[in-house]
């Protein structure tokens, strides 16, 4: 992430990734260590397995990959665009037009939730909610599958693929905190490494994964 000063707007999320659609796909479609999440997630949950993807963008290739593998998959995201182009591509799954703070979950939640790089585009207070909220949702035994851009920034404007946008983030060490004590799931995996999207106007993004679960049975129950 590059800091950039202009009296141009910054966009929100949803202006954002309205502007963006097919291009984030090429860019991020394949990146090693989210395949490897989702592989790894996939490998312990059973058929028609309910699995929630926060910020679903074109729904490639996480819902695409979660449906081929037998899962009963919604995804949400505040774009309209990214939306159309998920029902459009993934027609298995599920996707609807809501950001991680308006989102209702079903009851009996799910059995695992996906937020790749969903919660950089608001501030920290958001995303220390937005993880709270997350965690919430996962049914006894469910998994946390999550990934963000580790940097110690608290609404930071910044220029992005060669767009304007305000950015919040936590180091590695307290994104994974916050998951283990503040959300209170147990963290069963966590790594940082380095990706570059094929795209000429992004650099280089360090990204920490953290693969989590909630216990079977919350204390008491």
């Amino acid at each position: 992430m590059r800091e950039q000063g202009s009296e141009q707007k910054a966009l929100s999320a949803a202006e954002l990734f309205d502007g963006m659609g097919i291009e984030y796909e090429r860019a991020f479609g394949h990146l090693p260590a989210q395949l490897e999440a989702i592989e790894w997630l996939t490998g312990r949950l059973a058929a028609g397995a309910r699995v929630l993807d926060v910020g679903s963008g074109t729904g490639r290739p996480v819902a695409d990959l979660l449906v081929r593998s037998g899962c009963d998959v919604t995804g949400i995201d505040v774009s309209r665009t990214m939306v159309e182009l998920a029902r459009a591509q993934v027609p298995g799954a599920r996707f609807e037009q809501c950001g991680v703070h308006d989102f209702e979950a079903p009851e009996g939640g799910f059995d695992a939730v996906c937020a790749f790089f969903p919660l950089l585009v608001m501030s920290r207070t958001e995303v220390s909610a937005a993880l709270l909220r997350m965690a919430g949702w996962l049914a006894p035994g469910g998994y946390l599958v999550t990934a963000t851009v580790p940097a110690d920034v608290d609404d930071v404007e910044i220029e992005w693929m060669g767009r304007r946008v305000r950015v919040s983030s936590f180091s590695a060490e307290e994104y994974v905190r916050q998951i283990r004590e503040e959300c209170g799931l147990d963290v069963l995996h966590h790594a940082v490494s380095v990706f570059q999207p094929d795209d000429a106007q992004a650099g280089p993004e360090d990204h920490v994964f953290c693969y989590a679960r909630r216990a079977e049975e919350l204390p008491g129950g």
